[in-house]
């Protein structure tokens, strides 16, 4: 976090977007009273306005924004001002369809949602960065602005297109990607299928072909996709840098793996001034409350360790899934100080004032349909009384006890065809080694696999890999570098397998990895649906099997020593856990899909093996720990219906009322 982005968000961030564009003026006075009725300190404003501030090209109307801007410093309320490039209004489409995107199939997609925008195209640039110039130019020194906000969630709904436009971009990036047509026909294994490209103009975008498309082409295509939005941030960004000084920059990301899949943030998290996310609960059966502290972890991962902001999240329900349930009492205040306490400076939602027209009328916001005598106004003012009294946090980082490897290119990769099954899952594996983590109590930073030459096993005693299909050659030495100074290292299977080109490595897999695991993996063996296998860790303990087993061969000599082995199968015999002691550390090996108390079994051996004694707290209670300048705060969230005692580092005892959330100050 930069020094401006700490200086905006004193005090802590608590509000919304708000969008006084859809309510007649007589209700914005309302607004002001309840916003500080409610302990609002910011909200986000402009971000779907483009039509309204300019309605004809080159025609702009201030009267209202130049009001509201005014009627909020006022009331003392600070604005993350928008630009509102994610939604270029209709006279823009009409003038130049060709900035509208088109699918892999050929199909240009139409106006009358939002972000549908060909983010190669040279009109949707030049008036994004018009419009970012006469907001900046008008608002940048306003004393109200806090915040820049540029355009909205990038990636969704839509961040590919496949234009003539983006074909000729496409070209020019690989260019500076490979350098030579020899290297990207080298880097793409073009030979095969005889796909070797003589000119740079026979070069297309991965449109839909007769059968897989050329992986390695398609893999580089997202990062191109990504790295096209990005560049335009970048545009919008250095603008308001220059015309709005001393101002933090940021924009809303989707870290969580479960809402947003084709952008890179490792990447992006260097280019903002401030990260903040946007997060919502995802009623897919999982607890939810799991998916939370993972993504604030992520999240304060992609930021470096620095605070963040959340900039989204409901009150209640949402409105885009097939089920939108309520939150329940109190569920509201432990989604939004989970994420303060993972690292968030504070606490914003979408939205302020609940719609009453359009696509999201039946999201949940922080006044209601109902208004003030409901349930979720009266916990939103509590909530801002709460937030209120937490400046002291300010001065504090989240303190994590383990480190994990999480890579959105590695996903890309492994999602594409024709691996050797279609459920293999690399976030479903986050997922459940995460879980598992987590009711340890154990916080996690996250580090990029180019992340890690440096990682210091005192700091983090255990480093888990829960599924790294590409892997670069250099991360071996990191790797072997954290083991032999006596780090414990946890990886599970299909990891190492291939390179940052979707090339296998070369030798036997798992290439990458194999030397530090001890071990190789002479051939995979996917199972069926349904087939389950039996794995053997000693007389009296067994576990369950599924989706995958591998024929794997202990190095010979100072090779692994096998922990467990599966008992039946077609790997029958062959090591499904291992352990190599390398220098001061070890590294463990999973050659299968655990899950549940299974998986947990194997976590617990390793955390042991690194030296950690968890916290020993009941199902579903968290004590996440932030500690600083001012002191040390322990939150203790409970999750459960019924209350808890929780054990404090000296060895008192806290009461946690039934789904409360208490925190718990030690002052230097």
């Amino acid at each position: 976090m930069s020094p401006s982005a700490r200086r905006a968000l004193s005090p802590l961030a608590y509000g919304g977007d708000y969008n006084p564009e859809q309510w007649p003026r007589e209700v914005w006075e309302e607004d002001m009273r309840l916003m500080r009725e409610a302990g609002v300190t910011l909200v986000s404003l402009g971000i779907f306005s483009w039509a309204r501030i300019e309605p004809r090209p080159g025609t702009y109307d201030w009267e209202w924004l130049d009001t509201i801007v005014g009627m909020l410093h006022d009331a003392g309320i600070r604005i993350d001002l928008a630009t509102p490039t994610v939604v270029p209004p209709a006279w823009f489409y009409r003038a130049h369809p060709e900035a509208l995107p088109v699918t892999r199939d050929g199909a240009r997609l139409a106006f009358g949602s939002r972000g549908a925008i060909c983010h190669s195209n040279a009109d949707y640039r030049a008036a994004a960065a018009q419009i970012t110039t006469r907001i900046a130019e008008r608002y940048g020194d306003h004393p109200a602005v806090a915040l820049w906000h540029v355009h909205n969630e990038y990636g969704a709904p839509v961040l590919t297109c496949y234009c003539d436009n983006c074909a000729a971009a496409f070209r020019t990036w690989l260019q500076g990607r490979h350098g030579s047509l020899d290297a990207l026909n080298e880097a793409w294994g073009t030979t095969f299928w005889g796909q070797l490209y003589g000119d740079w103009d026979e070069i297309t975008p991965p449109r839909t072909t007769p059968t897989v498309c050329n992986p390695a082409q398609q893999l580089d295509f997202q990062r191109f996709a990504d790295a096209q939005a990005r560049a335009n941030f970048c545009a919008e960004r250095d603008i308001l840098h220059r015309l709005s000084p001393g101002v933090p920059v940021t924009t809303n990301f989707m870290v969580a793996p479960s809402q947003c899949e084709g952008v890179d943030y490792w990447a992006w998290g260097a280019e903002v001034d401030l990260v903040s996310n946007d997060h919502y609960l995802v009623t897919d059966g999982r607890r939810t409350h799991v998916n939370l502290a993972l993504t604030a972890d992520l999240t304060r991962s992609v930021a470096g360790g620095a605070p963040w902001l959340i900039l989204e999240h409901s009150t209640s329900g949402v409105s885009w899934q097939q089920h939108n349930p309520a939150k329940a009492p109190g569920e509201m205040a432990r989604n939004s100080l989970g994420h303060v306490a993972r690292g968030s400076e504070g606490a914003m939602f979408f939205q302020w004032r609940q719609s009453r027209s359009g696509a999201e009328k039946f999201h949940s916001a922080m006044l209601p349909h109902g208004g003030t005598g409901t349930r979720v106004w009266r916990e939103v003012a509590d909530l801002g009384r709460r937030v209120g009294d937490l400046a002291g946090l300010r001065t504090t980082r989240t303190r994590a006890d383990v480190a994990m490897v999480w890579s959105w290119e590695s996903w890309w990769a492994q999602k594409l065809e024709w691996r050797p099954s279609q459920d293999l899952d690399a976030r479903e594996r986050l997922d459940a080694f995460y879980e598992a983590l987590y009711d340890r109590n154990l916080t996690v930073d996250f580090f990029p696999p180019s992340g890690l030459g440096d990682l210091d096993p005192e700091r983090y005693p255990l480093l888990v890999v829960p599924q790294l299909y590409a892997a670069p050659a250099g991360i071996a030495a990191d790797l072997e570098r954290y083991v032999s100074r006596g780090g414990t290292l946890l990886v599970s299977f299909f990891s190492g397998i291939v390179d940052e080109n979707d090339t296998v490595h070369p030798g036997p897999v798992p290439g990458a990895l194999r030397d530090v695991l001890g071990l190789t993996v002479e051939e995979f063996d996917a199972l069926l649906p349904g087939e389950k296998l039996t794995v053997t860790a000693g007389p009296d303990t067994t576990f369950e099997a599924d989706l995958w087993s591998e024929f794997v061969v202990p190095n010979v000599p100072d090779g692994c020593e096998t922990v467990a082995t599966f008992a039946d199968g077609r790997a029958a015999g062959h090591p499904a856990l291992t352990r190599h002691a390398l220098g001061d550390g070890a590294a463990w090996y999973l050659a299968t899909r655990l899950t549940g108390a299974d998986l947990a079994a194997v976590v617990d051996l390793a955390v042991s093996d690194a030296g950690i004694t968890p916290a020993g707290l009941p199902h579903d209670v968290e004590l996440v720990v932030r500690e600083g300048e001012s002191g040390t705060f322990r939150f203790a969230i409970n999750h459960t219906d019924a209350e808890v005692k929780v054990v404090l580092p000296d060895g008192t005892c806290a009461a946690v009322a039934a789904g409360a959330v208490e925190i718990l100050r030690d002052p230097r």
